[in-house]
């Protein structure tokens, strides 16, 4: 897209479109350069049906989407109606053949944006990015079992979605609040050829440790890691000396306790027994006494 001033302190008010794949991080080496071809395809067919110039636009490759930007003579409500739209028409058509359906998590935000001979960048740009990749985008492209999901900002449904349009239809969409890392911020959601989604219970947005993986860095920097450093340490001397170790070593035997062993550990509190019982595991040949 050529500029009459590539100027990166000049900002210009555009539409940006974030546009990611889900669980690319599934796909292989060998399967990736297809994923991005349908990808590419959806998208750019999209916008000659919407009667949307290629050359129009600038569009950035991200390896598992793409970040695009629309200039403010082109109607946001083109984009938002017709294109996303036929974007969801040909996301089906892809999908006719694949046994893993492709699906995308695409967002919309207008703000200022910044061009240089590298790109976008600004803070439009920055929440697009995030709304694409928030846990509410992710779990409901997973618990509905859709191709796609459109996220937009708080803003832009306001100014432009709550009128309605052509194939724009308010009622379609559900708000939810989000935690961000820049802060909480009000988003609204919609599913294409669906009603408005029941946003539900959604995880935290920062991510857990994998399974059988390391832990997730605790939140709160530098001070909130070495915190957690020395309570380890203290925990495993406290452990090694046998004794009990919670929050405050308090005398209160109600609150929760956490115990630390390096084999068998069995806790029981309060407990009234009918009958013998054996607690703990036979070792040898010892018979067992119930």
């Amino acid at each position: 897209m050529e500029h009459d001033a590539l100027d990166a302190g000049e900002a210009r008010y555009e539409l940006v479109i974030s546009v990611d794949a889900r669980r690319s991080g599934q796909y292989g080496d060998a399967e990736k350069p297809r994923m991005r071809e349908r990808i590419y395809r959806v998208l750019e067919t999209a916008f000659a049906q919407a009667g949307v110039g290629r050359d129009a636009v600038h569009m950035e490759d991200r390896g598992d989407g793409v970040l695009v930007s629309v200039p403010g003579h082109i109607a946001v409500t083109r984009l938002l109606g017709l294109w996303m739209v036929e974007v969801h028409e040909n996301l089906r058509e892809e999908n006719r053949s694949l046994l893993v359906p492709l699906g995308l998590r695409v967002a919309m935000h207008v703000g200022p944006v910044r061009h240089d001979s590298r790109g976008i960048s600004g803070r439009a740009v920055d929440l697009t990015c995030r709304l694409a990749d928030s846990a509410v985008a992710r779990q409901l492209l997973d618990r509905e079992r859709a191709d796609l999901v459109l996220a937009v900002s708080d803003s832009l449904y306001v100014d432009v979605v709550s009128a309605g349009g052509k194939f724009i239809e308010p009622a379609r969409f559900s708000p939810a609040r989000l935690a961000l890392k820049e802060g909480e911020v009000s988003a609204w959601f919609h599913l294409p050829g669906r009603p408005a989604p029941d946003i539900g219970p959604i995880a935290p947005e920062e991510p857990s440790a994998p399974a059988g993986g390391p832990p997730a860095a605790p939140v709160g920097g530098p001070e909130a890691a070495l915190a957690a450093m020395d309570a380890a340490l203290a925990a495993r001397a406290a452990a090694a000396a046998g004794r009990r170790v919670d929050d405050s070593d308090r005398d209160d035997e109600d609150g929760p306790a956490q115990y630390m062993a390096q084999g068998d550990l069995s806790v029981h509190r309060n407990n009234v027994y009918q009958q013998p019982v054996h607690i703990g595991r036979v070792a040898g040949d010892t018979p067992r006494k119930d």
